[in-house]
């Protein structure tokens, strides 16, 4: 049909039967209509890059389980405008694209602003999946009760790994504040977490930050993250809460678009050597396990956790109540000798040690935290930190630390840190 036969253009045409289609549409088990209309894409073409969400798209999602399918003479948004000619009535198969193609920027944004409520839209960035950085998309959303920001972050991981068994995970409260987070297990096995917190944790501003994160079985890796404010940092509050329900920021980062972005990126070998490097130093459970085994017999562990390599904490009581102890376990640190032990001393071996006593990072009330710094001459550092208070953005509950400055000293410059290494 030739282009200039409707009033309208295509693409607003189009936008609106996306809109009412998804408003109107509802599925008893749309996890399950979603899963059926994926094995059969699969049993048609084996292709992951073919079906994109907004403009102009052969196959596009509607919220979650929605699908509206179009004349197959729609062209795909990664390829030419229909006003560019010929392409534009060539045969079904000419229309589609590459494999190889890559979602751009614009491709991704306006895929975004299609799952999006009705709304205004200013500050509008994405980067596309054709280059080494991970995909991604910012808009200042406004609903007409308030400017929000809104970021969607898209990458893989690799399945299995430490870093996946790391995503889509509730924060520990002993680090972060927050008001409310749930995980759930998809049923197509993906993983995904509800967060409802805060920018900053010592709620120094009432920015609140909420996200939802999902990670499927093949690695897909996809945030949505959105504020109260037009900025993240340094705006002031413009509404009570984020735009987005719970329920909204599911259904667009469960969309289908989203896998096929992370799987036009360039591949995963060429990517590796950037994002995906394995990080040398212990292991976040085995530091807490060799932490705990320092510690005087007085203390009992209450609680640990960690975060990759290099990092784990303990909460500890001696029967005063819950004391925090972090540690850090970083190796090629010799680059920081000349500024973080400027003023350090020295020992026999060469290992430099620097202590200090200072208030709590986060502002909760009270919280002091002592620490000892320790680094070896072949780059080893080791940092142990303990609170007077379980959670570093909860209020002292203790005078001081379960542990002294002498403890924590003898923990830092423990040769099993050396073994580790």
């Amino acid at each position: 049909m030739p282009q200039n036969q409707h009033e309208d253009p295509f693409e607003d045409r189009f936008a609106a039967a996306l809109r009412d289609t998804g408003h109107s549409f509802r599925s008893d088990d749309p996890a399950a209509l979603v899963g059926r209309g994926e094995v059969r894409g699969r049993r048609k073409q084996l292709l992951r890059r073919t079906a994109v969400l907004g403009g102009m798209t052969g196959v596009a999602l509607v919220g979650v389980g929605a699908t509206l399918l179009l004349p197959s003479d729609v062209h795909d948004p990664r390829r030419t405008s229909a006003a560019a000619g010929p392409a534009a009535t060539a045969s079904p198969s000419a229309a589609s694209p590459s494999p190889a193609a890559a979602f751009t920027g614009d491709d991704i944004l306006r895929s975004f602003k299609e799952l999006l409520p009705q709304g205004t839209y200013k500050e509008e960035q994405a980067q596309g999946a054709g280059s080494l950085m991970p995909p991604h998309a910012h808009v200042v959303f406004d609903d007409g009760k308030g400017a929000a920001a809104l970021g969607l972050n898209l990458d893989h991981v690799e399945p299995g790994s430490e870093q996946a068994r790391q995503r889509a995970t509730c924060p520990d409260k002993a680090l972060v504040k927050y008001d409310d987070c749930t995980t759930a297990k998809l049923p197509d096995g993906s993983r995904l977490a509800l967060f409802q917190g805060y920018e900053y944790s010592d709620r120094r501003a009432d920015t609140k930050r909420w996200y939802a994160e999902l990670l499927t079985p093949k690695g897909h890796h996809v945030v949505l993250t959105e504020w109260n404010a037009p900025a993240e940092k340094g705006a002031p509050v413009s509404r009570p809460q984020p735009p987005l329900s719970v329920q909204q920021l599911k259904e667009v980062v469960t969309a289908a678009v989203w896998p096929r972005v992370v799987d036009s990126m360039p591949s995963r070998r060429d990517r590796s050597a950037t994002t995906e490097a394995p990080s040398p130093g212990m292991r976040g459970k085995a530091i807490a396990d060799t932490l705990a085994g320092l510690l005087p017999k007085e203390l009992n562990v209450i609680g640990e956790g960690g975060e990759g390599t290099e990092y784990a904490y303990l909460v500890v009581d001696d029967g005063k109540g819950g004391s925090l102890v972090q540690i850090n376990v970083q190796p090629g640190m010799s680059d920081v000798a000349g500024t973080l032990f400027e003023d350090a001393g020295e020992l026999a071996d060469g290992r430099l040690v620097t202590t200090r006593q200072s208030p709590g990072e986060k502002g909760a009330e009270g919280v002091v935290m002592w620490t000892v710094d320790t680094l070896r001459p072949d780059g080893l550092r080791v940092v142990v930190s303990a609170f007077n208070t379980p959670a570093q953005h909860q209020d002292a509950t203790r005078d001081a630390p379960a542990l002294t400055m002498e403890q924590l000293r003898e923990i830092a410059l423990s040769t099993v840190w050396d073994a580790g290494a």
